[in-house]
Order: C-alpha cells, then structure tokens, then sequence
C-alpha cells in the first residue's frame, strides 16, 4: 500500500464512523515504532510533524527518513503538518511532499484566518495535498504554539462559513478540549461536533486526544471525529519508558544503547496499536 492522501483515509474513517490515530512523532525511533505499530494493527495511520520537529530534524532529512521507512508498507499513511502558523514552513514541507498540513491561523481575525487559508489550500491543491484548518485556538501549548488562556467559542454560523469559503478538506473545532496533561476529565461539548457535521459535512479533527476517556473517544468519534491527534501520549511514553530503562541500566551498570531504543519502542509499538483498537481503526486497512 503506498501513501495515500489525507483526504482518503479521512474520509473513509468519517463515512463508516471510525477515527484514525494522528499521532505526533519526534524522531527516526517513534517515526518507525508508529508505522510498526500500525502494520500490527492493520490500521490506517496519519503521522505527524510539528513545526518544531520539522525545524530540529530538518525537512530535507525528516522527508527521506518517512519515504524510507513507507516504501513498501501495507497500510494507508498519510504525512501531516501540524500546528503551523508559518506559511514559509507550510510551502518548505509542500514542496518536499508533505501530503496535508494544519493551517493555524487561529491567533488572526476571523477575516483574515480565512482569507489566507484560502491562499493555503490554493498551494495545497497545487501540491496534491490537503488543509485542516481552525479558527479557534485549542487551550495549552504544544512545542511551543498555543496560550493557556481559554479561547473564544465562534459561533456555528461562523465556523460553516468559514468552512465553506475556505474549502478545508478538515476541520478542528474548540470543543473544551486542550492540549498536554488534563487535570480532571475534560468536560466537552459533544454536540457542537453533531451540529457542525450535520451543517457541512465535513470531517473533524480531535485535538487535544491524550487524556480523554475511551468513552469521549468513541462519543466523539460515532459523531464525525474522523481525525484524532495524540501527542502528549506519546512524548510521555517516550520519556517515561527512557527514564525506567535507564534507572535499569544503572543499577545493573550496563549500558547498552540499542536496548534502549528496542525496549522504547516497544512501548510505542504497543501505543499505536492500543489506540487503532479504542479508536476503531484496528484491521480497516485497504
């Protein structure tokens, strides 16, 4: 199966009601563990490149590292942007073969969030690719976009206009979700997703995924939340896993290197696969 469009895996998951882990990667190890993990699962996958990541790796070198890695694959992949207010980055990761990218324009004016997300799905289309889009900020920082102020609710009229004047093949909504660590059950609204699918008819992309209850998920997903980001999840899995096996390593006093990143990517492997299960995408490759 070579990679495919984010609009192909979006819009199969949203037509049979099922949500596709978008997970957030930081490096070659969680790049490959969450591939594997979605060849195991048999799940489509959406992989996931921060602004930050993109700038640390590098386009050029994160570009031949994921053609690398999906040459061959069997299972539906798709290469996204996230979070990227930049438009100089959002044409650098185009040009290279990014397949989507996340427009975040959500600190502008409604008016000009829209006017130049337009320019971006003109680029986009260019490219073959395709836009998610917002225009409400999601609560929390994530690689440093984002404010931890609440931010302001636009009204449904608003958000199907935009929408269709734009012509986003996704779209995320504020909902009461946030990004990072939640510190009680995140209390959201589920109907906005109903209303807003109901409008338009387009897929929706869950923010803000890590720390919310099977039960949301599956609410959330039954309603058109075809998209579903997962992030802090996975950094925390890295971290965590990393820092046991080391207090290991230095108790025993070895000090083994690939160990470390077969024992961690393990835990990735077994990341990815849990949430093609709760999320519904388990055994839907084509």
């Amino acid at each position: 199966m070579p990679v495919v469009s984010l609009k192909e895996i979006v819009d199969r998951a949203f037509a049979e009601r099922y949500g596709v882990p978008a997970i957030n990667i930081v490096n070659d190890l969680t790049l490959e563990a969450v591939l594997a993990g979605a060849v195991e699962a048999r799940s489509p996958v959406i992989v996931q490149t921060s602004v930050k990541t993109v700038k640390s790796i590098g386009s050029d070198v994160l570009f031949a590292m994921w053609e690398a890695m999906t040459a061959g694959i069997e299972v539906p992949v798709t290469l996204h942007l996230d979070h990227c207010p930049e438009r100089a980055v959002i044409t650098e990761c185009l040009d290279r073969g990014w397949n989507s990218v996340l427009f975040d324009a959500s600190t502008l004016t409604v008016e000009e969030n829209q006017r130049q997300t337009v320019e971006v799905v003109a680029e986009a289309r260019r490219h073959g690719a395709h836009v998610e889009g917002e225009i409400e900020a999601i609560k929390g920082v994530e690689d440093g976009i984002g404010a931890d102020t609440e931010p302001q609710r636009q009204t449904l009229e608003t958000a199907v206009a935009f929408i269709e004047e734009t012509g986003v093949d996704v779209f995320a909504p504020s909902i009461g979700n946030a990004h990072g660590v939640y510190s009680a059950t995140p209390a959201l609204d589920f109907q906005r997703v109903t209303d807003l699918v109901e409008r338009t008819r387009v897929p929706i992309a869950l923010h803000g995924g890590s720390g919310m209850t099977d039960e949301q998920f599956r609410d959330l997903i039954a309603r058109g939340c075809a998209k579903v980001n997962i992030s802090t999840a996975l950094k925390i899995e890295f971290m965590r896993s990393s820092l046991a096996f080391l207090k290991g390593a230095e108790e025993a006093d070895k000090w083994d290197p690939p160990s470390l990143f077969r024992d961690v990517r393990g835990h990735i492997v077994d990341l990815t696969t849990g949430l093609a299960a709760t999320f519904g995408s388990a055994g839907r490759a084509w």
